[in-house]
């Protein structure tokens, strides 16, 4: 019985891939007849079901899909997918997914994602750690909208569930070979086929090299390298199936791969005021001039950094399935067990300035980075009857994370900060009275390295002969968090009559978190400065004005060089436990169209930002963030048209989140506060046409989404001392959050006679403006855009052998991924608040802006061989 199934199984898959979104020429031109709808097959309520039958508004994508839009990991998933937008900022580490505008900002691995990738089954706990050489694929489904009863835990926003090809008790060999600009080279093949008539096996293997697309300006040095955003990466995966008898299905799979790359250098999109000071301090040019009156700059591919941004990121993982069919147990079910161990880990080196002068950095030798172990365990029982499908189940995970900071202050630190404290003072009061002693330290007519050094050096009045900030070590923290979490859950849907279906889903999740750690101020005397500038408050405010002498302070206490954080010990916990489930009715009209309203409940856990916050001049006594609620109502329609060749699908959504987790940067330092209500509402609709013609056929979607924050105030905060940085923020659309965001896809394929085939298909995906920065400065805006993949392919009948050209962003569209403040470059927020009614004003901001690219036009030619 379960042989069959397993068999059953694989061929749906194979169905599904030549029907599911563009690839309906392998099976109009082996059946000489139109294909239809009915054989796409998604998993998004753990069981099969025509698409058509779940109320869930899903996107499925076959392997034939995803190779012909060029898709390789989950960032190039987003052109085939409206609603979806997948970024990266400092590292491959800091990728986030966002669907219908809502998703988990920043690289802080205190944070869980909101939305949540499975693959085979295994939930990863962060998006980073799902990301990478997706390998062989049977599908991908994209669920939007909270999952909050079947998949894993923390799926707020939505769900990419991933499903590889497994073994295959027919002998196969596959076989591609790539090469691109940018001096791309790809290579990848796999085997499979049967141990025994019981046991089958799939091994793959592959490997990615590339030449980065940005040019690199070294400025001081000591880099060497000059590009970034390169590629090395290299995966191997192997799979054992296992069928003792017909009711029995074992899988085992074991991963490991490995990238070692430069990455991710931002570029400038506005230099501000800084810049004589910036470029005087580095050899060479310190970063891009500034545009007339410190205008938006033209985009560029090339960026400054005089320190390495090697990155190594490693990922291992084993997971075990059983399906067991029981059919002498509740008329008939079905026993799954999955079980996983993943180890991921990531360390980084990084110009943490961005510019060619040497003032802060971080060095690739293990002290920056984080680690995260985990291991988890599902048990559904899943059965059916006449009327109703049920399932029940139970989810629990253990998961143990490392994280490491460092901080390196150059030895432009203090001239870059002395400036910045001469700018500050006069931009706050140009007017105050200064002692002649301390006029080096508060003019700007000081800016030459000698005099500004000398300003922090020893002997300086204002700090009573404090010490200067030395090259050196400024951060060395440690964090170390266990997480455990288990959940109960349950999925039925009931029968009421032949056209009107009852779900019910149910989970209870319950939350075990706790942090240790401990941040000290490394080796240099960083702290000894600030130090010396709190014990002479009183000179300083004599001297600067009692106003202006916390504005000093603050700049001489940041973060990483504030001696309250000297061997300060880090040890908090916390449980809590949640509700989330979901609630559809689904009618029938007719078996071309089903209508279905829902309302699901949400759940993201709450956590700790492992990283230094301070307000002030004093460290924040908790880093823990709440957790995040959402509550989602639908309604949407399901039609099947034209004979079953036209599949039209159309969503309302409105959902509510509460306690929204926004990780924003403010300037010096990251830190997340809960932002009381975000509101995400719109229209989602998918179509699919499998024409008349041959081999024809077209697929697309649109998305209309209205993101916004609610009002809220400073008192509304966990800290009211951030709101000035996210004055910005109440009322106003979220961030990666474009009104209009569609995507469509063309595909031909067919004989072309003399035992050959050819075809071609094109992608593409249009987002309407939005702002790329958390904060919402009008300086991190994208102008809307579109991006367009191509690809023609040539080869035999039987797919023996093609040859595909193809190419990704083929009009070279210039656009940014996330912009982001410049450190320790002007201001844009104000310390009081401003006739607009925020803490923002235009006139007085001061602020470079940086930004990370999206990648440039790639082409290439792929070797495919089947056998």
């Amino acid at each position: 019985m379960r042989l069959n199934h397993i068999l059953r199984t694989t061929v749906s898959a194979a169905v599904v891939g030549a029907a599911v979104f563009g690839a309906a020429g392998v099976a109009a031109a082996q059946e000489q007849e139109v294909t239809r709808v009915d054989d796409i097959i998604v998993t998004a309520q753990k069981r099969e079901q025509s698409l058509q039958d779940v109320p869930i508004v899903v996107t499925t994508l076959s392997q034939e899909t995803l190779e012909n839009a060029g898709v390789s990991d989950i960032k190039d998933l987003q052109i085939l997918t409206p609603g979806l937008t997948v970024t990266s900022t400092a590292s491959e580490a800091s990728t986030t997914a966002r669907i219908r505008g809502v998703g988990t900002v920043g690289d802080n691995p205190g944070l869980e994602s909101s939305v949540g990738v499975v693959i085979d089954g295994v939930y990863r706990s962060r998006n980073s750690v799902g990301f990478g050489d997706l390998g062989e694929l049977q599908r991908i489904e994209v669920l939007k909208g909270p999952q909050g009863t079947l998949f894993g835990k923390n799926t707020s926003a939505g769900v990419i569930n991933i499903i590889t090809e497994q073994p295959s008790f027919t002998p196969e060999f596959n076989f591609d070979a790539t090469i691109g600009n940018y001096n791309a080279r790809a290579v990848s093949g796999s085997v499979s086929g049967p141990i025994s008539d019981s046991l089958a096996f799939r091994l793959y293997a592959g490997r990615r090299l590339r030449d980065g697309f940005m040019n690199i300006d070294v400025g001081d040095g000591p880099r060497p390298q000059t590009d970034d955003n390169n590629q090395d990466f290299g995966t191997v995966r192997g799979q054992l199936l296992w069928l003792p008898n017909d009711n029995t299905s074992i899988r085992f799979i074991a991963d490991y791969s490995k990238r070692d790359e430069y990455c991710c250098v931002g570029t400038q999109v506005r230099t501000g005021p800084t810049y004589p000071f910036i470029d005087a301090t580095s050899v060479g040019t310190g970063q891009r001039p500034p545009a007339p009156g410190f205008g938006m700059l033209p985009f560029s591919r090339t960026a400054y950094a005089n320190r390495e941004t090697g990155q190594e990121v490693e990922d291992r993982g084993v997971s075990l399935e059983a399906n067991i069919d029981m059919p002498s147990l509740f008329g008939g079910a079905t026993l799954t067990s999955i079980t996983s161990w993943r180890d991921w880990s990531f360390v980084n080196g990084q110009d943490a300035d961005f510019t060619g002068a040497d003032i802060a950095y971080r060095l690739q030798d293990g002290d920056f980075g984080f680690t995260v172990e985990n291991l988890t365990q599902e048990v559904r029982l899943a059965g059916a009857t006449d009327r109703l499908d049920w399932l029940v189940g139970v989810f629990a995970t253990r998961e143990d994370i490392g994280r490491t900071d460092s901080f390196y202050l150059g030895a432009d630190y203090a001239p870059v900060l002395s400036f910045q404290l001469s700018a500050a003072l006069n931009a706050a009061n140009p007017l105050v009275p200064v002692s002649p002693s301390i006029i080096p330290c508060f003019t700007r007519t000081a800016q030459t390295t000698p005099q500004l050094q000398a300003c922090l050096g020893t002997g300086g009045a204002v700090f009573g002969g404090g010490p200067t900030f030395l090259p050196g070590q400024s951060i060395e923290d440690v964090y170390d968090q266990r997480s455990d979490s288990f959940a109960i859950f349950t999925n039925n849907t009931f029968s009421v009559t032949e056209q009107l279906d009852l779900t019910l889903g149910l989970r209870y999740t319950y939350d075990d978190k706790s942090l240790t750690g401990l941040q000290t101020n490394g080796t240099d005397q960083a702290g000894l400065t600030c130090a010396a500038g709190l014990a002479n408050q009183a000179a300083i405010a004599g001297a600067v004005g009692p106003a202006n002498a916390p504005l000093i302070l603050g700049r001489l206490c940041l973060p990483w060089s504030n001696p309250f954080y000297d061997n300060r010990p880090v040890a908090e916990s916390e449980s809590d436990g949640e509700l989330s489930g979901t609630v559809k009715a689904s009618f029938r009209i007719s078996p071309e169209a089903m209508v279905y309203g829902s309302y699901a409940r949400g759940y993201k856990s709450f956590g700790y930002n492992l990283d230094r916050v301070q307000t002030g001049i004093t460290p924040n006594a908790s880093l823990l963030f709440p957790s995040e609620v959402v509550d989602s109502y639908e309604l949407g329609a399901k039609l099947t048209l034209l004979d079953r060749t036209l599949l039209l699908n159309v969503t309302y959504f409105d959902q509510t989140f509460e306690d929204f987790q926004l990780n924003t940067f403010l300037g010096t330092s990251f830190v997340v506060e809960s932002i009381p209500e975000l509101t995400s509402r719109g229209v989602d609709a998918d179509f699919v046409w499998f024409t008349p013609v041959e081999g024809l056929s077209f697929s697309g979607g649109v998305t209309y989404t209205e993101t916004k924050y609610g009002d809220f105030t400073a008192a509304d905060l966990a800290n009211p001392g951030n709101f000035p940085q996210l004055s910005l923020l109440p009322g106003a659309t979220a961030s990666f959050a474009p009104e209009w965001s569609g995507s469509a896809s063309v595909t031909f394929d067919r004989s072309l006679g003399g035992g050959l085939r050819g075809g071609f298909s094109l992608s593409a995906k249009y987002m309407s403006d939005y702002n790329t920065g958390s904060d919402l400065l009008p300086y991190k805006a994208q102008d809307a855009f579109t991006m367009l993949n191509g690809r023609i392919s040539l080869g035999t009948e039987d797919e023996r052998w093609t040859v595909e050209g193809w190419v990704q962003n083929l009009t070279d569209e210039e656009y940014i991924q996330v912009a982001y403040n410049a450190f320790l470059q002007g201001s844009a927020f104000q310390s009081t608040v401003q006739p607009n009614g925020t803490f923002y004003n235009p006139a007085l901001d001061s602020q470079t802006y940086n930004a990370f690219n999206g990648a440039p036009r790639t082409y290439g030619l792929t070797l495919r061989y089947r056998y």
